[in-house]
């Protein structure tokens, strides 16, 4: 598996910190990508974040291919640690009250994928020119969508479109949801927080994403666009290119 990776995270426009998290690691094998939004107080959710990235891909550096029997069980099993470790935290220190994070996971290998995802940050998938979100947001406004209340549409500009229903670190236990699905020459995963997902639609994302450039220049794309819509939360993107399904090396860039 070939893989080409870009990542990087802003502080945005208006915020004066930033707390967002990502880690992205690939080899000739299997890639592991991780992207955590914090929330709190007194630099709390930079914390947060910052812890679920380190167990979270910890844990699955571990995991060498995602056809193991166990594959998704330790996925779950690695967002319920960084659950536990962020709240029994909180509840040890007074200044990390209310902390948590989102966390959304995607491990590549073997032709295939597998997702872990806790809150609003997203996993998208870009193949044959169609842009696909593969995740469904923990939110609020998802929850009215489903409930056939609101529009996708109306659900973008609600003014409680950033109240998450589920996050990593806020009670003793949490459930991640799983996705799977084969990986095929020539898909693009995004994987974001909702810094960029809130500030650019879908439709200005897939045309970005389709543009011939390298991952990094795709992610500067991607976070000059959320900033230049008004960049009002911190933006975190990963770019992954799959450019061929056997064990070339993995570049960068």
């Amino acid at each position: 598996m070939q893989l080409a990776v870009g990542a990087g995270t802003d502080v945005g426009m208006v915020r004066s910190g930033n707390e967002d998290n990502f880690f992205a690691d690939a080899d000739a094998h299997r890639g592991v990508f991780v992207v955590c939004d914090g929330m709190g107080g007194h630099a709390a959710g930079e914390v947060a974040s910052e812890m679920a990235c380190q167990i979270v891909s910890r844990e699955l550096l571990q995991l060498r291919t995602v056809n193991d029997a166990t594959a998704h069980q330790r996925m779950a099993n690695a967002l319920k640690e960084a659950n536990r470790a962020i709240y029994d935290r909180m509840l040890s220190e007074s200044d990390k009250q209310g902390m948590g994070t989102t966390a959304s996971a995607l491990v590549l290998s073997d032709n295939r994928y597998l997702i872990g995802q806790i809150g609003d940050s997203r996993v998208y998938l870009l193949r044959d020119g169609a842009l696909t979100q593969l995740t469904k947001d923990h939110s609020y406004v998802q929850e009215q969508v489903d409930a056939g209340l609101l529009t996708p549409e109306q659900a973008r500009y609600h003014p409680y479109s950033n109240v998450i229903t589920r996050c990593v670190g806020a009670s003793e236990e949490v459930e991640a949801d799983l996705y799977e699905g084969e990986v095929k020459i020539g898909d693009v995963f995004l994987v974001a927080s909702d810094g960029l997902t809130g500030m650019v639609d879908d439709r200005r994302l897939q045309q970005i994403l389709l543009v011939r450039a390298g991952p990094g220049r795709v992610v500067d794309s991607l976070i000059n666009e959320a900033n230049g819509r008004g960049g009002l939360d911190n933006i975190t993107a990963v770019v992954i290119q799959v450019s061929s399904l056997d064990t070339a090396a993995i570049t960068n860039g």
